[in-house]
């Protein structure tokens, strides 16, 4: 008690502006569910597990602490099912993942060096210590409040749509009375997948499933027969007394909202509030049937009995909320030994920002390259039942909920909870890596994956040589160059014939576009037509052909397959593809030569003069697809006139932008003077940047936090600010490779062998799942979230992203 009272001048109650830390360690993933507990700091907040305390008293001379422990409590699995509306995870109407155990939580005082125990009801307790102890326990946990501030995310589907026959639907005059049970269709002798007309009241059997479950198809033929039939009918058995129930409207052909289902309902005598869900919905059914066929399962094998793993190397990923694009590109990130080799230094512990942890990149990826490669958080047999290790993964399992919020933060995309790209995901936390290595003397980890690409633009008999740096190399997939196109169109004709009599074909009989990749090759070695170049040769646009090559060969290729193209709605589309990725890549052809013997190089380009673009029928093509005429503009003006594709791809990446409708002058407004607030000042130094240079980056770019940070490494050498001064942003690796674009670049011979794919199953990037699977050894792992196996039949001929390693490394 002595040792407290000594440091009551250290021990501080939280205020509405500090951040408590009580829900993850500071140099760890302990937390309070972990046998050890965690404990708080009383002076800084921060919490910090067992292992770690002494190191941590030492740097801040702290010794009083909240140690917070909690210890599960069996709960009794009422086995009520959950109402489901909606194909979505952790949101209104959809499946709830959230964790659902029960806590019994115990806290006291603990102080350094001793590790003497203090009840906080003890009446020599200072009052003092005892409000900073409340304060802590009763205040909401930094990383919750992170949580919190993100938007609400969906998984795979969205909200249904209202139907347009819910106001005015025509019912029959007379009604039958509907019994509360013991249905039967009135065609056949089905007792399951009922399905009550709203107009008629007839109870008939509903679709015939591929496997010839489900129904009959008598309901949809009482509709087509136009007789007595309504539009409207809803799934006996999913009603429930909140008001929800599934509802289908054959007009429409999809799952629809009825806001007036109640009302209809009771013109056949039933009562909603009286109703208890009996029967699976149509969304619950659809997972199963996901979960079980078709590509879902041959990505997740999960008709294989796979062997769990555990251990060092071996730890799985909680999923935070749609969270699987992050798991799969981490998992896969940390399983280079050079990628570990850069976060696995203590340095990062010693030397982390303690005023804010939350936002020291370096701090939270070394605590994940800790978690992953320990062992700690993935527990045997011998410490852990097998049945748990097989139903919910590694266990304990980690929980990256820092690493997620400071990825997210500022950016609108990963900020929220919804399904995102891994791609995008792995670009942004690539380019999070350079900023936050860009001082240090040695080339940052990012760039072991970063190439230079070469280049080649002709016109009018001239060319052009460039060169840019990226971080992974795109393939076009050439939907001609399918080996089974015969088989594939007689699939499709036989799949149409059996769609129009009401059924489906199995999802394991289905037949996808084989596609030899040596094609894929020879793809991307073609030139491309490009409209309106502007060639210096002429002094005006023309047409201009362009290919590209590589200067250099990386460490690590990520090669990514573009499996996603826009229709004709511009609605994105998944090609049914399967490529045929080999284990053993030679690229040589792919070497870049530059200029050669007998071309013409192209003058340089004259200094770039304000050039007004306006297209009047591209903006009113836009119009009709429903935009406001001012964001049309701008996509026009901002995509340089260069199309309606490229402008519809800038509006469908900036239509949530804030000035997206304002008034829009193509010459350009005026320039005022920008108020920059300190708060975004504050978090672009928290990228590593100093301030003078966050300031100008952020004049340049109207206060914008994400696209400052952008604008920093856009101009490496410095550029002139929005206030007309200029800015020095120093000669560090950034500048350097202005002028030596494969400085610092890894480079050898173009060889590689296959280390690690992704893949997605889903009709968008932005829904589904991802899973990864990763080579070690002679054998595959899969890592699916907090799962992790040995895998059977890894599918390589479905990834999505696919990390090749260099053969002479």
């Amino acid at each position: 008690m002595e040792v407290v009272k000594s440091n009551l001048d250290r021990i501080r109650v939280p205020g509405t502006s500090d951040k408590v830390f009580k829900d993850e360690c500071l140099y760890s993933f302990d937390s309070p569910e972990c046998p050890r507990g965690l404990y708080v700091c009383l002076n800084r907040f921060l919490g910090v597990g067992e292992k770690y305390l002494d190191k941590y008293s030492k740097r801040t001379d702290n010794f009083v602490f909240l140690h917070i422990k909690r210890i599960r409590k069996e709960v009794e699995d009422t086995g009520v099912p959950e109402k489901v509306s909606r194909l979505a995870i952790n949101v209104d109407g959809g499946f709830n993942t959230a964790d659902k155990t029960e806590w019994v939580e115990t806290s006291h005082i603990v102080v350094l060096p001793s590790r003497e125990t203090i009840e906080l009801n003890n009446p020599d307790l200072p009052m003092h210590v005892s409000l900073s102890a409340a304060g802590v326990l009763t205040s909401v946990s930094a990383t919750r409040q992170a949580q919190v501030d993100a938007a609400a995310g969906t998984w795979d589907g969205e909200v249904l749509m209202v139907s347009k026959h819910a106001d005015n639907l025509m019912q029959r005059e007379n009604p039958p009375a509907i019994q509360p049970s013991g249905w039967k269709c009135e065609e056949c002798d089905l007792t399951e997948n009922l399905w009550l007309n709203l107009t008629d009241g007839r109870i008939l059997c509903g679709r015939r499933n591929f496997d010839g479950s489900g129904g009959n198809n008598h309901g949809v033929d009482h509709f087509k027969a136009k007789t007595t039939g309504g539009p409207l009918a809803v799934k006996l058995g999913t009603i429930t007394r909140d008001g929800k129930g599934d509802v289908f409207s054959y007009d429409e052909d999809d799952m629809v909202l009825n806001p007036n289902l109640e009302k209809h309902l009771n013109h056949f005598g039933i009562k909603m509030a009286e109703c208890t869900k009996t029967d699976k919905s149509m969304v619950e059914l659809q997972i199963e049937m996901n979960e079980k066929i078709g590509e879902w399962a041959i990505l997740t094998e999960s008709g294989s009995k796979l062997e769990p793993l555990w251990g060092a190397k071996h730890t799985g990923l909680h999923n935070l909320g749609n969270t699987c694009y992050m798991n799969s590109v981490l998992q896969v990130l940390f399983s280079l030994p050079e990628f570990i080799q850069s976060y696995e230094c203590a340095a990062y512990m010693d030397r982390c920002d303690l005023s804010s942890p939350d936002s020291d990149l370096k701090l939270q990826l070394s605590k994940l390259c800790h978690g992953l490669a320990s062992g700690e958080y993935s527990l045997g047999p011998d410490k852990v039942k097998e049945a748990v290790l097989r139903d919910e993964g590694s266990q304990p399992g980690v929980k990256p909920l820092m690493l997620k919020n400071l990825v997210g933060r500022g950016h609108h995309e990963f900020s929220s909870n919804r399904q995102q790209d891994a791609q995008e995901f792995y670009l942004h936390l690539l380019t999070m890596i350079e900023r936050a290595h860009r001082n240090d003397n040695n080339p940052p980890p990012s760039n072991l994956f970063k190439f230079c690409v070469e280049d080649r633009t002709e016109c009018a008999g001239q060319v052009r040589y460039k060169t840019r740096n990226e971080m992974f190399l795109p393939f076009n997939i050439p939907m001609e160059a399918a080996s089974n196109i015969p088989e594939v169109e007689a699939f499709q004709k036989h799949k149409a014939e059996v769609e129009a009599k009401g059924e489906m074909i199995p999802k394991e009989e289905e037949v996808r576009y084989k596609i030899p990749f040596p094609s894929v090759v020879e793809n991307f070695l073609g030139q491309s037509t490009i409209d309106d170049v502007f060639s210096p040769a002429l002094g005006a646009k023309t047409q201009a052909k362009q290919s590209a090559r590589l200067k250099t060969f990386p460490n690590y290729l990520l090669i990514s397959l573009s499996k996603y193209q826009v229709d004709s709605s511009w609605q994105p589309v998944k090609l049914n593809v399967e490529v045929d990725m080999p284990n053993e890549l030679d690229l040589g052809v792919l070497l870049g030569s530059g200029p050669q013997d007998g071309e013409v190089l192209m003058p340089d380009e004259p200094a770039a003069k304000e050039v007004v673009y306006e297209n009047e029928e591209t903006v009113a093509q836009l119009m009709e697809m429903g935009f406001s005429k001012e964001g049309c503009k701008r996509a026009v003006h901002n995509t340089k006139n260069s199309g309606l594709e490229a402008a519809m791809t800038w509006v469908m990446e900036h239509m949530a932008d804030p000035d997206f409708n304002e008034p829009f002058n193509m010459k350009g407004p005026a320039k005022k003077e920008i108020e920059i607030s300190e708060e975004n000042i504050a978090m672009v130094m928290s990228m590593g940047f100093e301030a003078d240079i966050a300031r100008t980056a952020l004049k340049n770019t109207d206060n914008n936090v994400e696209r400052a940070v952008e604008w920093i490494f856009s101009h490496p050498d410095g550029a002139p600010e929005a206030g007309g001064s200029d800015a020095t942003f120093g000669s560090g690796p950034a500048a350097a490779a202005q002028s030596d674009p494969t400085q610092g670049l890894t480079n050898g011979q173009p060889r590689y062998n296959l280390k690690a794919f992704v893949s997605h199953m889903g009709t968008s990037p932005q829904s589904g799942h991802y899973v990864c699977h990763i080579k070690e050894g002679d054998k595959w792992i899969i890592f699916n979230d907090n799962k992790v196996a040995t895998s059977e039949r890894p599918p390589k001929e479905l990834g999505y992203l696919y990390l090749y390693r260099r053969a002479d490394l």
